[in-house]
């Protein structure tokens, strides 16, 4: 008899409107039934202002559902406090932009959420700040601000303060915005490390999901896709059936130029 291995939901969304954050009276996405698990990498596509950042900052559990609800390891977000401090420490976001600090040096900004949580000083904090910085190839701008960074080394400076928890679930708010085709082919690479088992992570695979406005430069055969289109989440499934697909707002997103695949 052969065993049944049980894959828990890492994200679960059932009926779930989402808000948007500029506003939280109003839903951007309706009825929402979606569930990401453990070591999958989901690419969600949508026209600007069509609720991707909303959609991730609610499976992150910063933003609540209006209706319906939404787990993250199993924990409801409704219900999320101190005692499930453990469970959104899990998930690591990046932010679109990065919405690195300002004021403070890429290592300082990297740093942050390592001395916030753990409650340890700068110094205990930089050895491990070190060797991410250098594993993101961030070292030689690591005293610099995030002003005087080109627009990839500020991409990688975000991630790295996501990755500096060793998150289990990462989300990543359109992070392929603004960069060149190298700079992208990088990421996608350095993302498919993380989802496959990086030494960062001890070799455990991550599961991610990437919000994007153009499907092409993420296209694999082992992703999951899914899109949103008035105010509708639509889940894909495989590359194949995005290319399949008929839906007018697919066929937009996968218009636009090629850019880079891996």
């Amino acid at each position: 008899m052969n065993e049944i291995i049980f894959n828990p939901a890492v994200v679960e969304m059932r009926e779930a409107s989402v808000s948007a954050l500029r506003d939280t009276t109003l839903a951007v996405l309706e009825n929402v039934n979606w569930s990401v698990l453990s070591g999958e990498f989901w690419v969600v596509a949508g026209q600007p202002q069509s609720g991707k950042s909303d959609l991730l900052l609610t499976a992150a559990g910063l933003l609540l559902p209006a209706r319906g609800s939404c787990h993250v390891f199993g924990c409801e977000t409704n219900a999320f406090g101190e005692a499930q401090l453990a469970e959104r420490l899990r998930v690591g976001l990046v932010f679109a932009g990065g919405q690195l600090f300002s004021q403070l040096t890429v290592a300082e900004n990297v740093a942050l959420p390592l001395r916030y949580q753990k409650n340890i000083s700068a110094a205990e904090a930089a050895p491990v700040v070190a060797a991410l910085l250098e594993m993101l190839e961030l070292t030689p701008f690591a005293d610099r601000t995030p002003a005087n960074l080109a627009a990839q080394w500020r991409s990688r400076a975000a991630l790295a303060r996501a990755l500096i928890l060793k998150p289990e679930l990462l989300l990543l708010d359109n992070p392929l915005a603004g960069l060149g085709t190298r700079a992208s082919q990088w990421l996608l690479g350095f993302l498919d490390q993380l989802w496959h088992g990086h030494e960062w992570l001890g070799g455990q695979p991550m599961t991610l999901v990437a919000s994007t406005d153009v499907f092409r430069p993420w296209r694999h055969a082992q992703r999951k896709f899914a899109v949103l289109d008035e105010k509708k989440f639509s889940a894909l499934g495989a590359w194949s059936e995005v290319e399949a697909a008929r839906s007018p707002a697919v066929k937009e997103l996968l218009a636009e130029p090629a850019g880079t695949t891996m």
